[in-house]
């Protein structure tokens, strides 16, 4: 099984589009095992173009941050899981705790109230007051 997590700085990147790499994980989801980590540099974000270019590397989950509704079904078509939300931590804890069943997973970071379009309006604002 392949898993892919977008990074900047080293750390899970908000938005998966704007990343400045992807680390891809070979694990054994039996074993709950990291077996092998690799790192790529995306093509320019585009409609489809990272699904495609992921699908390519034969991943089958990806756990992001922020992910708008049409990039999420991209995502579905070219055969990756979506696992969005996920709270910023470095990419090891990341696959660590989706193996363990302990990924922690938080707001939306594309709710946005300035107006910014990420393509996801599913969820109201924050409820924390």
């Amino acid at each position: 099984m392949k898993i892919a997590v977008p990074t900047s700085e080293g750390s899970l990147s908000p938005h998966f589009g704007r990343c400045e790499e992807f680390v891809l994980f070979d694990v054994d989801p039996q074993a709950k095992q990291i077996l092998a980590t690799d790192r790529a540099v995306p093509p320019p974000h585009g409609p489809g173009v990272i699904p495609q270019w992921l699908s390519g590397f034969k991943v089958n989950v990806i756990i992001a941050g922020g992910m708008g509704m049409r990039a999420i079904q991209l995502f579905q078509t070219a055969g990756i899981e979506v696992v969005r939300n996920a709270v910023l931590a470095t990419p090891e804890e990341l696959v660590r705790n989706y193996l363990n069943g302990q990924l922690t997973l938080g707001e939306d970071p594309c709710d946005h109230p300035d107006g910014h379009d990420c393509g996801h309006h599913e969820h109201g604002h924050n409820h924390e007051h």
